[in-house]
């Protein structure tokens, strides 16, 4: 897992506060690099563009933030033009908002723009998404499952991510919509991935060193498959209440962590360190 993270990531389970504390904002705020961040915010996953991307970026100026640049791209042909590309390779910070991951993979995938996010993050510039672009990060991402159902064989419908965070399925505004069982359904598919569950107004901050911290007001929720000793996902009769025994699962607030590699949970204390010093905590399993 370690080799396959490249840099820093702020990934957002969506609704975070805009108005109020703010935490996850603050947090994006900087790790795009503060007063000097050069941040972009990319708003093709959403069907309103410049409402969503006007509406972040007076949070991210309130926040301190000047230069804030809205990439409203909304073509494979707007994709690959060059002045995108360079706007991407002078920024500090890419941010992601929420609306339709499809449309992200589907416009972007395979284009200029794309080939430069990549190489970004490659070279360290911090990836930031929310909601749908929280889920593209990953190399396998969810398009579709039931929302406050039980988990059920061949109800969850995926499709390629970004591939920034692999060996990953991220899932977000995860206890707010009873997610618990879509999420359970893709790690009993290949309980070699871990299964990242990020409530809203939360988000975890990926280090390079493949860990995360848990930042905001709610609940990340992990799942282990690895550990799992029985499952009926592969058997026939779709639609059939999934079994799965002894599947691993952390809960984990503000405070606490993960270690990916090692699939181990860490404390951080009371709060999590504000400097990004890449300092683990200690595990706690």
């Amino acid at each position: 897992m370690a080799e396959k993270v490249r840099g820093y990531m702020l990934v957002i389970g969506g609704a975070e506060d805009k108005n109020g504390e703010s935490e996850v904002l603050i947090k994006a705020a900087e790790l795009a690099g503060g007063k000097d961040a050069r941040l972009v915010i990319i708003t093709t996953a959403t069907e309103h563009p410049r409402t969503t991307g006007e509406e972040y970026r007076k949070s991210f100026e309130k926040l301190g933030i000047r230069d804030i640049k809205l990439l409203n791209i909304r073509t494979r042909k707007e994709a690959n033009q060059e002045k995108h590309v360079k706007v991407i390779e002078d920024s500090t910070a890419i941010f992601f908002t929420g609306g339709d991951q499809l449309r992200i993979t589907s416009i972007l995938g395979g284009t200029l723009v794309y080939e430069a996010i990549q190489k970004a993050y490659s070279n360290g510039t911090p990836i930031i998404g929310t909601s749908a672009g929280a889920s593209v990060m990953s190399s396998n991402m969810i398009i579709e499952g039931n929302d406050n159902d039980p988990a059920r064989k061949c109800t969850l419908k995926m499709a390629p991510g970004m591939g920034l965070l692999e060996e990953a399925i991220i899932d977000q505004h995860f206890h707010q919509r009873g997610r618990i069982g879509r999420l359970l359904c893709g790690v009993a598919e290949n309980p070699n991935v871990l299964g990242i569950g990020i409530d809203e107004d939360t988000a975890i901050l990926v280090y390079p060193d493949a860990h995360f911290e848990v930042v905001g007001s709610n609940t990340v929720s992990v799942i282990d498959g690895r550990t799992i000793t029985m499952s009926n996902v592969s058997e026939l009769q779709p639609d059939e209440i999934l079994a799965l025994s002894n599947v691993t699962l952390h809960v984990l607030p503000q405070g606490y962590g993960f270690d990916m590699k090692k699939r181990k949970v860490i404390g951080f204390g009371k709060k999590v360190a504000e400097k990004l010093d890449g300092e683990k905590g200690e595990e706690l399993n």
